[in-house]
């Protein structure tokens, strides 16, 4: 096992297959299981120095510009290993990653590398986009402002569901200004009057910093404001399907877990028709049953990935857009019922004793759930279905970048 310090790389670009990889990953892992061991509520910070000295944020940044530029599918199959490590560490870079894909993107070529430059040196971005308000989720009206001072600005307002923010080193904020226009404010989180709270009290991914920010008359410089142009060809495919991979990530941890639950067990029921539990061959057929549900799952999300990937590559294509979110949202309607089912036949290996607060085993089905929250998987198998049926296209999502 390499030490912390052994852990820093000179090159920005890790290969997604290398040792060093391995190694950071089982570092985050073991950092997940001590703070579970410890019974304690802190939080991922030690994993998140492992995150940006490594300059994981940087892996589909183009390797001309200092990255790792990873393809996509390789970027959702880390993430899946990521969050098999730990599901709130691969969930907190969801806003980041998906940030980063916007950069990659952008027209202007000196933009996109001042931009890029900053992930490049390991820093990690955070979002400030959602409020409770009457304005429906996803929807481009805010009432958090943006008003004139000086040859500057000043922003107020107050976020919800700030995933990541508490560890990140700049926060996009969208807001609008007193004219009416939407526009997003790109400003450091150490900035006077930004304030962040980590009173996410959600039962899974407690661990994500998915909790409030508040803006208290923050200095915003004009160069820090870019106006908000709705895409009208854009699904935001990515930000649902990263989900999914957090989700596959977390089967594959069921699947280890049920493992070694069944290797632990020192007896068994007088109904049962092995003396060992792990020649139990009702214990194994439940076994094969989760580890084919982790199999299905992950290769459901590579699949959508693929589709994504093929977006990507052919930026504007609205039939390749439309045909990527279709794919992520099956994925969703598929994933998030599986892993659920999966989480739930965990307990059947174990038994009772399985069921103990100190074995945390219940933390799978619990972040499932919580992930599988957004966006419901009812509008998504709805909105399918009509297209099925209708041909008409799934909405677009709204693209706050």
């Amino acid at each position: 096992m390499m030490t912390e310090k052994e852990l820093v790389t000179s090159d920005v670009a890790i290969a997604i297959d290398s040792c060093d990889m391995e190694d950071l990953l089982t570092a985050i892992a073991q950092d997940a299981k001590k703070r579970r061991n410890d019974d304690s509520d802190a939080r991922p910070f030690y994993a998140m120095r492992l995150i940006k000295e490594n300059k994981i944020g940087a892996l589909r940044v183009p390797k001309a510009l200092g990255g790792g530029g990873i393809q996509l599918k390789e970027l959702m199959q880390f993430v899946i290993r990521l969050a098999e490590a730990d599901p709130d560490v691969a969930h907190l870079l969801r806003s980041h990653f998906s940030h980063v894909e916007r950069l990659i993107q952008l027209g202007d070529k000196t933009k996109r590398e001042q931009a890029l430059e900053k992930i490049v040196n390991g820093e990690i971005i955070g979002n400030a986009y959602t409020e409770i308000s009457k304005n429906a989720a996803g929807s481009s009206k805010f009432e958090t402002t943006l008003s004139e001072n000086g040859e500057n600005f000043r922003l107020n307002g107050t976020k919800y569901f700030c995933t990541g923010t508490m560890y990140a080193d700049w926060v996009s904020v969208m807001a609008e200004t007193s004219a009416g226009k939407v526009v997003s404010a790109f400003i450091p989180t150490d900035r006077e009057g930004v304030i962040i709270k980590d009173d996410w009290d959600g039962f899974g991914q407690k661990g994500t910093g998915s909790g409030t920010t508040i803006f208290k008359d923050v200095t915003v410089y004009p160069e820090e404001i870019k106006e908000f142009q709705e895409d009208k060809k854009s699904f935001n495919a990515f930000l649902q399907l990263i989900l999914q991979a957090v989700i596959a990530g977390i089967v594959r941890n069921v699947v280890t877990d049920a493992k070694e639950l069944v290797h632990k067990r020192k007896r068994t029921f007088s109904y049962a028709p092995a003396e060992q539990p792990k020649d139990d061959p009702l214990l194994q057929h439940k076994i094969g049953e989760i580890a084919s549900i982790a199999f299905a799952v992950e290769a459901t999300v590579l699949a959508a990935a693929e589709s994504l990937e093929l977006a990507t590559n052919r930026t504007g294509d609205y039939e390749l857009d439309h045909d990527a979110s279709l794919r992520a949202a099956q994925a969703k309607v598929v994933v998030d019922e599986l892993a659920l089912k999966a989480a739930t036949l965990l307990f059947e290996v174990g038994g009772a004793s399985a069921t103990k607060q100190s074995a945390y085993l219940d933390r799978h089905w619990r972040n499932i759930r919580t992930i599988s929250s957004h966006n419901p998987t009812v509008y998504k198998a709805q909105a399918i279905g009509r297209y099925i049926i209708n041909d008409e296209k799934l909405p677009v999502g709204v693209v706050y970048f």
